[in-house]
């Protein structure tokens, strides 16, 4: 088609008034409703206490009950002395850690953060917003690392963490990475494991959000990094979190933060100030859902079956879309809730108006980048979770209708 021909098919599904949302990596109600039962998980008094007899109705139990740290530990592959458990949001827990870090020392002999005249943290990309937006908020420098299909730029990040004193974080997203969907392979995992930066208080944000969210029925794995890290005397080096947010329900389920021993010391130290504790009935009534980790994979697959299918609208509607259009191609990860679409370059945000303006929502252009500044205006992130597979069809024909305008405006 001509930019004419794309004009009036454009113009065909603005006049269909559509109201359709891809903008974030939400579950579906369906989803949601798969977990109904956690509603009723605990009902009476005397269901209200822990393996430990411990009373979670009052107050007490800053770390969390030992059957949720238990099985968050299973979850990532750590024991229980490294887990302390959160409210629903990892990211709140990402937060805390990067507040905490600025107000007070990470490690012995350092200032906080905020005492230091710059510094710097890496950020692999395209990756996730809200990390990024964390960094803005205080003020963090930020260094873009190409991410490639094994993990970030290796090279580039020995390079910089050993010469560099400022560079006091990194973040990472180690299997199905927000947004490219890619894992770390095996030597990524133990190169950033074996790290030797110029900062003592360099710490690595190992955002493991989708350790459990396979599509395949053959996932990606991904070396434990507190294992690897022992090796080289690391331990210390790594913040590991994660949630049942994308497996139970996303306002009201329960995240953890994962550390060596000395750290969870230091971090319990800081958070007796804060709170007495987070919701230990939340805590209760998953433990009594998911007994053992076996109940949380079966749960996945659950999940699975309803995404599968939504991955594969969009997937078939762009080899049907974008056949013959060159410079274009998309991700198709094994997990996780999203995938890119790579498009010819300064194109990305002129999709993105013309998909607002015909009524579907998509994650903005440049949101993927630091300061939201694509360098080459050309990634969009796909989110198909939300929708219903109807409206995703929809959705997913009406974006490649945008994406071959621009590309063919940008043509003309």
């Amino acid at each position: 088609m001509n930019v004419i021909e794309l004009k009036k098919k454009y113009d065909e599904y603005k006049a269909m008034n559509l109201k359709l949302d891809m903008s974030r990596g939400k579950p579906s109600a369906e989803q949601v409703s798969t977990m109904e039962r956690l509603l009723t998980a605990v009902q009476k008094n005397e269901d209200c206490f822990s393996e430990t007899g411990g009373d979670c109705r009052n107050y007490g139990g800053l770390d969390g009950i030992n059957e949720m740290k238990r099985l968050f530990g299973e979850m990532l592959g750590v024991t229980s002395d490294y887990i302390i458990v959160g409210g629903n949001s990892s990211l709140n827990l990402m937060y805390d850690t990067v507040a905490r870090s600025m107000l007070h020392p990470v490690e012995d002999g350092c200032k906080p953060w905020s005492k230091y005249e710059k510094i710097s943290f890496l950020c692999p990309v395209p990756g996730y917003d809200r990390h990024f937006a964390i960094c803005e908020y205080f003020d963090i420098n930020m260094i873009n690392i190409p991410l490639y299909d094994d993990g970030p730029d290796m090279d580039m990040v020995e390079s910089l963490v050993a010469s560099d004193e400022t560079i006091k974080g990194m973040w990472c997203v180690p299997k199905y990475a927000n947004p490219l969907g890619c894992s770390y392979s095996d030597e990524t995992v133990r190169r950033i494991a074996s790290l030797r930066p110029k900062a003592k208080d360099f710490r690595v944000f190992w955002d493991n959000a989708y350790v459990l969210h396979d599509l395949t029925d053959t996932p990606d794995s991904v070396l434990e990094i507190f294992h690897e890290a022992e090796k080289y005397g690391n331990e210390d080096m790594f913040f590991e979190f994660a949630s049942t947010s994308k497996i139970t329900f996303p306002g009201s389920g329960i995240s953890c933060i994962a550390s060596s021993p000395r750290n969870i010391k230091r971090i319990l130290n800081a958070l007796k100030v804060q709170t007495i504790g987070h919701d230990k009935l939340n805590q209760l009534r998953h433990s009594r859902i998911f007994r053992c980790y076996d109940d949380v994979v079966a749960q996945m697959k659950v999940h699975m079956n309803i995404i599968r299918p939504k991955f594969d609208i969009i997937y078939e509607a762009f080899d049907k879309g974008f056949e013959g259009i060159e410079n274009v191609s998309w991700t198709k990860p094994n997990g996780g809730y999203f995938f890119t679409l790579s498009l010819p370059e300064g194109t990305a945000k002129r999709t993105v108006e013309l998909c607002n303006e015909a009524g579907l929502v998509i994650t903005p252009a440049g949101a993927m980048f630091p300061y939201g500044k694509d360098p080459e205006d050309s990634k969009l992130r796909i989110a198909p979770t939300f929708p219903s597979c109807e409206e995703l069809s929809k959705a997913a024909e009406l974006l490649t209708v945008c994406a071959r305008l621009a590309i063919a405006e940008k043509n003309a």
